[in-house]
């Protein structure tokens, strides 16, 4: 049985290599250089990305990731789909797979779906063969813990599994620097003595780069819980300033002054205060559903549609942008060639889950629209079936979506070759490159009246306005 004081640790496995796992995982064996870390999957073809010679072809896009994935693998970083034999010799095991919003059944649209989590617990079940300590990395409902631990609890061996709780607060785009200098690490643990030793254990791997007083201990259902009310603060924050967008819009007033007004209040601050077209990633809208879920659960009907506005907000932000590219190009797109900069749902990643931009672009293509989609990073496979996926959600058949995504969709990887012809242009994701265009030589190419739509407030649009572009501007 583990005892009360925190144990060696050799090996490390990690069960998913994702936007979490695969980060995550690497810095652990940057700064852990004495235990082996194993990255786990049973998608061959990622885990071959994985460990691909080409370090700019990494199935996860992050400044900083490829050097650490360079300087570590084959050292104490390995990649691969062996599940059986790395779960057996791994004192340590953190679960980050998906765990995404249901599609059907009970909680259908706002519970999480645990299937992966249940797989995995069967797993770690079939192929210990001595103590673990099982990490929850991946963002759960309260009470997951114990779930977990009724599936590993029916070993017929001595092996003892502690479950701990120890969720990410990775901002994508910045998650490696997240890593390095978390804010905070959050782990929380059972009060007994095995309890104990596993939080122990996991607070002596962090300590070697996060300072003390920054890695907090709780129990598993508060650490469980912080991380669902983490992100529902900032969606809540980034909701509020999208609203007030709309009321600048009618006013007057423009929604960068009023954000640094009232960001310097020491009370409120100035983060999460930049109005866009809406947020997306892979947590926010989900993370907010389920919080909701389990306040119905419970009989909290006020605080679930106290959290359920801020993802209607957000989707009404999303779709007051939509109308207004339809209403200024005189209600009508039908066949005029339209530009979409960004696919992915935020700057410096390759991930386009909720993006923005797959809202916008596809009510867009059901008016009629033909797109020209550019990012710098998302492959084009992804934003096809970003789109097939968002076609089908709206009811169209499987012809009709061959036909849209045939006719009406091109990708480019020249930003300027984009723009030929195409009568507005829509900007999505706040990417770098966007605000540093050669503005008259895209207005040339393009229909007029030319229009600029910028959801994401990068552009200088006296400036445009003076090449001749109409420009609107979220929150202006």
């Amino acid at each position: 049985m583990l005892s009360s004081e925190a144990i060696k640790i050799s090996n490390i496995c990690c069960i998913g290599a994702g936007y979490v796992g695969g980060p995550t995982m690497a810095v652990i064996a940057k700064m852990c250089p004495d235990i082996n870390v194993h990255v786990l999957d049973n998608n061959e073809s990622k885990i071959k990305l994985w460990n691909s010679k080409d370090l700019n072809n990494l199935p996860v896009y992050e400044p900083g990731l490829s050097s650490l994935i360079h300087e570590c693998r084959g050292k104490n970083l390995f990649f691969s789909t062996d599940i059986k034999k790395n779960i057996s010799r791994s004192e340590i095991i953190f679960m980050a797979v998906n765990t995404p919003t249901k599609t059907y059944g009970s909680g259908k649209g706002m519970a999480a779906d645990l299937t992966f989590i249940e797989k995995c617990s069967r797993q770690i079940l079939k192929y210990s063969k001595s103590d673990k300590i099982v990490v929850e990395k991946s963002t759960l409902p309260v009470k997951t813990a114990e779930k977990i631990k009724s599936i590993l609890g029916n070993s017929n061996t001595n092996i003892n599994f502690e479950v701990v709780s120890n969720p990410e607060f990775l901002a994508e785009g910045s998650a490696i620097n997240d890593l390095f200098k978390s804010d905070r690490v959050l782990i929380g643990g059972e009060s007994t003595k095995s309890g104990i030793s596993a939080v122990q254990t996991l607070c002596r791997i962090y300590s070697r780069w996060i300072p003390k007083e920054k890695i907090l201990t709780t129990n598993v259902w508060s650490s469980e819980l912080s991380k669902l009310v983490s992100n529902a603060f900032l969606a809540q924050r980034i909701s509020s300033i999208n609203s007030i967008s709309a009321l600048c819009e009618k006013t007057g007033a423009d929604i960068s002054e009023v954000s640094s007004a009232v960001g310097m209040d020491k009370r409120i601050g100035k983060y999460f205060l930049n109005s866009s077209v809406g947020f997306g990633g892979s947590c926010f809208k989900k993370d907010i559903l389920n919080l909701v879920y389990l306040s119905k659960f419970y009989g909290l009907h006020e605080v679930a549609d106290y959290w359920h506005q801020v993802v209607k907000i957000n989707e009404y932000q999303m779709n007051r942008f939509f109308l207004t590219i339809l209403n200024n190009l005189f209600q009508t797109v039908y066949k005029k060639n339209l530009s979409i900069f960004g696919w992915a749902f935020k700057k410096n990643t390759n991930d386009s889950r909720e993006s923005a931009s797959i809202y916008v672009s596809t009510n867009l293509l059901i008016e009629g629209a033909i797109l020209n989609i550019y990012d710098p990073k998302v492959e084009s496979s992804k934003i096809i079936n970003d789109l097939e996926f968002a076609l089908k959600n709206h009811g169209k058949s499987k012809i009709e979506i061959s036909t849209i995504i045939n006719s009406q969709i091109k990708i480019h990887n020249d930003l300027y070759e984009s723009v030929i012809d195409s009568h507005a242009i829509a900007i999505l994701t706040e990417w770098d490159i966007f605000k540093e265009l050669n503005w008259k030589r895209i207005y040339k190419f393009m229909v007029k009246p030319a229009f600029v739509f910028d959801g994401r407030r990068i552009v200088d649009e006296f400036k445009l306005k003076k090449i001749g572009l109409n420009v609107f501007k979220i929150g202006s």
